[in-house]
């Protein structure tokens, strides 16, 4: 018996895919950021995210965006791509994995209030109960750590921060672009653009991929195909089925997530209140997302 997939479903799978790619980002970030500059990295991998959304974007030629459109997707690209990309290698110096995504992932709550309250998408039930219930679990992750080398610092803390109020800027203004701009052609726009900004960190990022390992390479390279030219296309996909506010919920999950591939892989062990929190950070997910099938 053949059954067709339920198109309801594919923003689902789409932000899962998302979820995952983005939350092993941050393990990969931190195994290799012991050899490559922030901004080398940067340049690295968004070099290679650019090549194969590029490959991409050619196989469909959509019409490339122009006036209100291009800047916003050039400004998001900018943002989120380009700044958010560099300080985000700079935290993970700094920052164990889990405790990176931790603080980049408070974005999800500021991209639900000002969707609420400037997009009209108002501010349903089950997304604030699941919100608050993930936003406790984010809470008892940040007081009860994510185990790590205990090397956080106020500087790693402070850069996860801003790379936070980065995101939901380049959430924020994707929404409003997607609106007249596909997924895939505002992807690629927005990582050409975040690739531009980098361009002062090439000769860097020439010169520590000469001296780097196959190892390292491969790392860079999978942070260009997977969380950036993968994730990206996905998650802007899932954005143009659903609310900025119930996607962004679901980066919640991303901790959580960060938290058990950095235990296992670098042995970043997690405390209690942390396993706890990253379960409540699921549970709210669940419940935010809720009304999707029936929206």
């Amino acid at each position: 018996m053949n059954r067709r997939l339920d198109p309801a479903t594919l923003p689902v799978l789409a932000a899962v895919v998302t979820v995952l790619l983005w939350a092993s980002s941050f393990v990969v970030i931190r195994s290799v950021g012991d050899h490559f500059s922030p901004g080398g990295l940067a340049f690295g991998r968004l070099a290679v995210g650019f090549v194969g959304l590029a490959v991409i974007a050619l196989r469909y030629r959509r019409p490339l965006p122009r006036g209100r459109a291009l800047g916003l997707v050039i400004g998001y690209g900018v943002a989120w791509f380009g700044g958010y990309t560099v300080l985000l290698n700079w935290a993970e110096q700094h920052l164990d994995a889990g405790t990176a995504a931790l603080l980049v992932n408070f974005a999800p709550i500021i991209v639900a209030v000002f969707a609420g309250l400037f997009m009209a998408e108002g501010f349903p039930r089950p997304l604030v109960v699941g919100m608050v219930i993930a936003f406790a679990g984010v809470l008892l992750i940040a007081f009860g750590g994510s185990g790590g080398s205990g090397s956080n610092d106020t500087l790693g803390i402070a850069l996860g921060l801003v790379t936070a109020v980065l995101y939901a800027a380049g959430v924020l203004m994707q929404k409003v672009a997607l609106r007249s701009v596909d997924a895939i052609t505002a992807t690629w726009v927005g990582c050409l653009a975040g690739l531009l900004v980098t361009v002062p960190f090439a000769p860097q990022a020439v010169g520590e991929i000469a001296d780097a390992s196959a190892g390292q390479i491969a790392g860079m390279v999978f942070l260009g195909i997977g969380p950036t030219a993968i994730a990206f296309t996905t998650w802007a996909y899932a954005l143009t089925r659903t609310d900025a506010g119930k996607m962004a919920a679901t980066t919640l999950t991303v901790p959580a997530i960060a938290i058990l591939l950095s235990w296992v892989t670098l042995g970043e062990v997690p405390t209690l209140l942390g396993l706890v929190g990253g379960a409540m950070c699921l549970t709210g997910v669940a419940i935010s997302r809720r009304r999707l099938r029936t929206a």
